[in-house]
């Protein structure tokens, strides 16, 4: 019991309680709604992919001894130290032997200016045309790469190194290291910063090609600060 006069019950309620203050969350511009679904036999309808330019040279001494172009959209990346992607061809594809011999293939990225030529390299046969002379592309050295050439039309090129090839069904999947990688100058702003959406990238989904559009966000933007979200997506970020 607290006498009368100690103090204490004044102090008591003089006493101002601390609360945190709470970061008061942005709502999300779109709400998900539950959609009802059907069932599909298993497929790969995993999308959108990449569409990669894939080059690459057979050994001068072996059957396929020419610079060949192959598009593919069975590519993507594994690791991030190292530097990895994968990318699956079917063994009766005339590129499958040639990276085969050699280990070696360059990944170059398509946009639009591309995209017509990418289209050709993937219906056509390297066993019955020269890709690069019937597309007027050029092919160029690119370090680390002994064999397989990049394509100079492409606004950025991955010289990759294969490490492993594992045998999955229709597709044989390469692991490759990335060894170099090469842009265009105009993707790079004069802090040397790399611009990629200003490169004019294609994708692939479901048999049709598609332009990349509208930058909607970046990776964390759900959880940024207000300055943050102005300085990376404008004023109407807010």
């Amino acid at each position: 019991m607290t006498q009368k006069g100690s103090g204490q019950e004044g102090s008591s309620a003089r006493e101002t309680k601390h609360t945190p203050k709470k970061r008061r969350s942005r709502p999300v511009p779109a709400t998900p709604v539950a959609r009802a679904k059907s069932a599909l036999r298993p497929g790969t309808l995993l999308s959108p992919v990449p569409v990669a330019l894939v080059s690459c040279r057979g050994l001068p001494t072996g059957e396929r001894p020419g610079a060949n172009l192959i598009t593919l959209a069975w590519a993507g990346t594994i690791c991030s130290e190292p530097p990895m992607v994968s990318i699956s061809i079917r063994p009766s594809r005339y590129s499958h032997q040639q990276i085969l011999e050699t280990g070696e293939f360059v990944i170059n990225l398509v946009d639009h200016a591309l995209l017509r030529a990418t289209d050709f390299c993937g219906v056509k046969s390297g066993r019955d045309v020269d890709k690069f002379a019937d597309c007027s592309l050029t092919p160029v050295k690119m370090a680390t790469m002994d064999y397989a050439p990049a394509v100079a039309e492409s606004p950025l090129c991955l010289a990759c190194q294969v490490k492993q090839v594992i045998s999955l069904g229709s597709h044989d999947c390469f692991l490759a290291e990335i060894t170099a990688v090469e842009v265009a100058q105009d993707l790079v702003n004069q802090k040397d910063r790399l611009c990629l959406d200003k490169a004019d990238l294609i994708a692939y989904v479901h048999g049709d090609y598609h332009r990349l559009g509208e930058r909607v966000g970046f990776f964390g933007f759900s959880v940024a600060a207000p300055s943050v979200l102005v300085r990376r997506m404008g004023p109407s970020a807010r």
